[in-house]
């Protein structure tokens, strides 16, 4: 018997079972894949985009296209040699944008891995890709766990990134066919995958408020795409997913602006307005470079007002 053939009995083993769902996260997907999406363990074909339709969902994800560039460039450069690929697709599974070698171009694309390729759950099952928007989570699936047999003899290692809103965005994907890559090099390169990831949401976090101050609201790991946006105002008007979970804002969709204290802490009542009033005053005399009158004038307020403000809290004039 074949090993696709010996794969396929496996599989169908696996969900017919009636626990499968139950008994692990792989399983799970297997089930969903046979049951969910009724797709059959021997499939062979791919689902490739139209030119004109990857060309659209491309110009929709201009600006993430834009972002995302520079990074897939460095991690290509660190796992390129081995002969990995490196792809970045859209929430809905579809890649957008690959990266590979000269010389395994033809393998990735004889796997459906190129761009407009359909990488969903409802189309190729359990796959790194597919998995990992369909769970939103950082996935590694070694060879024979894909579902289908034909994408047994790869290695998909993927993590998701996530958008401004706290929707999913897409994910990012290096795949290999080394049939001698281990279960430990699988780990360090999904390491790298998940710290490329997260500096592709956070710098594209950055990138969607040019007017805003960025404070990371972390510290250690998660640190890097823990991020909250703090207008002029000092009201919070923008949390990458981390942030909003570690805040309890809302989960996705628009963000309610508060003040910036009452999200990362701080004193509440008079103490805690008298400080941002300080340190707003300090802020206007330093751009001012100690000149009050510019300062008033900054601030909109009279010269004496700001005098007798910057008595009360203790400033020198």
């Amino acid at each position: 018997m074949s090993q696709g053939k010996r794969h396929i009995e496996t599989v169908l083993a696996a969900v017919q079972s009636g626990r499968a769902a139950a008994r692990s996260a792989l399983a799970a997907s297997w089930w969903r894949s046979l049951e969910k999406h009724g797709l059959d363990p021997g499939r062979t074909e791919s689902v490739i985009l139209e030119e004109r339709e990857l060309d659209e969902r491309r110009a929709r994800h201009d600006h993430f296209l834009h972002v995302a560039a520079p990074k897939l460039d460095q991690l290509y450069m660190l796992v390129g040699s081995s002969g990995c690929g490196v792809a970045l697709t859209d929430a809905a599974g579809v890649i957008l944008d690959r990266r590979c070698g000269d010389g395994d171009r033809g393998v990735f694309d004889g796997w459906g891995l190129r761009n407009g390729a359909d990488w969903s759950e409802a189309r190729e099952g359990t796959n790194g890709i597919g998995t990992c928007i369909a769970e939103e989570r950082q996935v590694i699936i070694h060879r024979d766990e894909h579902f289908l047999a034909r994408n047994i003899g790869m290695s998909c290692l993927d993590a998701p990134i996530f958008g401004t809103d706290g929707q999913l965005l897409g994910a990012l994907d290096v795949s290999s066919a080394r049939a001698d890559q281990t279960a430990a090099v699988n780990r360090l390169i999904a390491a790298t995958v998940a710290q490329t990831a997260q500096a592709i949401e956070a710098e594209y976090f950055r990138a969607s408020f040019p007017g805003a101050r960025i404070v990371v609201a972390a510290e250690g790991e998660g640190a890097l795409s823990t991020l909250l946006a703090v207008d002029g105002d000092d009201l919070v008007v923008g949390a990458t997913r981390a942030a909003r979970r570690a805040f309890g804002l809302e989960p996705r969709g628009a963000l309610r602006p508060r003040p910036a204290s009452d999200v990362i802490g701080g004193e509440a009542g008079p103490r805690g307005l008298e400080r941002a009033e300080r340190a707003a005053l300090k802020r206007a005399l330093a751009r001012a470079d100690g000149n009050v009158s510019a300062a008033a004038r900054a601030l909109g307020i009279g010269r004496a007002t700001l005098y007798r403000r910057m008595k009360r809290l203790g400033l020198d004039g």
